[in-house]
């Protein structure tokens, strides 16, 4: 393989607490308040915070009341993903003032490939502070950015000066950039792998550095190729504007938790119902059935299928959820139950890959 070099020029765009950011500038009431989007009752969860929220320690994916005993004065708003959608939609026309490489992550973030742009603008830096600057201009919301050679550090990057502010990894200073980085803040890796690197001896990017990729991918199985390769600024993920949608799921939590299976089928009824309107609404049919199961506990479980057909018949549906849900027996009662399906039949057919053992590199001439 080639020693790695400069490749792209990619900036990671990140929302700076959208959904409660939307919430505060549409009441100015709410404006300095900690705040959270989501439910507030005994069965929610807090979808988004505001920053005056977050000094509490509130966080997205938190039950309600865990929010409510750090922060008793935090106030819980419905979510209208109506309206951020209508601002979302906003933000990428801004985006493709600048370039056609638009490769959505959610709502409130995208990464965009500005190596050759639409502006002539040599500088991926400047072109992030435009963006952020127009954002601002015509929402009124802020934004966060992460400017460098590839979507892997971009994104790191972009949570750095948060909120409404950006950072620019130049093509050399990327590996020590990444070296001096704690690992918990690789993008990818998770509190179970941080804890195991930690019990390793790997606290930051230079220990990672520093172990063979044999070793890492011992320890880390598929993931420690990936370790290997980013922790030197390897990252050949190219900004793809037409990502495939991989699977749509529908689940509901419980005002209360159930105990009894009979309860359970009924509700999965209407999840199968609401999924199917989802699949017929994307016009996408699949071949694998999840069926998600969150105990009273907390934990988490989930159970699939494979069908040899693709479907999206909300009996077909159900029948299978329904296999799956009596494939075990209930390890305690339960606080949500979830449907997704995937194997979408939105790929293409698979192509082979041309192998190589070089990888092209484009040297970029210009100021980053």
């Amino acid at each position: 393989m080639v020693e790695f070099g400069i490749h792209r020029k990619i900036i990671h765009v990140d929302m700076d607490a959208f959904y409660a950011s939307v919430e505060q500038m549409d009441d100015p009431e709410l404006k300095g308040k900690p705040l959270a989007v989501g439910g507030g009752g005994k069965r929610g969860v807090v979808s988004a915070a505001s920053y005056e929220a977050r000094v509490f320690g509130v966080r997205s994916a938190m039950p309600g009341f865990t929010a409510r005993r750090l922060c008793p004065d935090l106030i819980f708003v419905r979510p209208r993903f109506d309206r951020y959608k209508e601002i979302s939609s906003q933000i990428r026309k801004i985006f493709f003032q600048y370039t056609d490489l638009v490769e959505p992550l959610s709502l409130d973030e995208a990464y965009l490939d500005v190596t050759d742009n639409k502006k002539g603008n040599p500088s991926a830096t400047l072109i992030a502070q435009e963006i952020r600057k127009q954002i601002f201009d015509e929402t009124g919301l802020t934004a966060s950015a992460g400017i460098s050679i590839n979507k892997f550090v971009a994104k790191i990057a972009s949570d750095y000066n948060k909120p409404n502010g950006q950072k620019t990894v130049n093509p050399e200073e990327v590996i020590g950039f990444l070296e001096h980085l704690d690992v918990k803040k690789f993008y990818g890796v998770g509190k179970v792998t941080q804890a195991k690197m930690y019990q390793m001896g790997i606290y930051t990017g230079k220990d990672l550095k520093s172990k063979s990729e044999a070793f890492l991918t011992q320890h880390f199985g598929k993931s420690g190729g990936h370790y290997y390769k980013i922790v030197r600024g390897i990252h050949l993920s190219e900004v793809k504007p037409n990502r495939e949608r991989k699977s749509l799921a529908a689940e509901r939590t419980f005002s209360e938790n159930i105990a009894s299976e009979i309860y359970m089928l009924e509700r999965l009824e209407s999840i199968a119902e609401e999924l199917q309107k989802r699949l017929k609404h994307s016009m996408v049919s699949g071949r694998t059935v999840t069926l998600k199961i969150k105990y009273s506990d907390f934990t988490l479980q989930t159970r699939s299928k494979t069908l040899p057909y693709f479907v999206n018949d909300t009996t077909i549906l159900l029948e299978t959820a329904k296999e799956l849900l009596y494939q075990e027996k209930m390890k305690n009662s339960v606080r949500l139950l979830g449907i997704s399906l995937s194997n979408l039949n939105t790929g293409k057919k698979d192509e082979k890959k041309k192998e190589s053992n070089e990888v092209e590199i484009i040297q970029l001439r210009f100021d980053f």
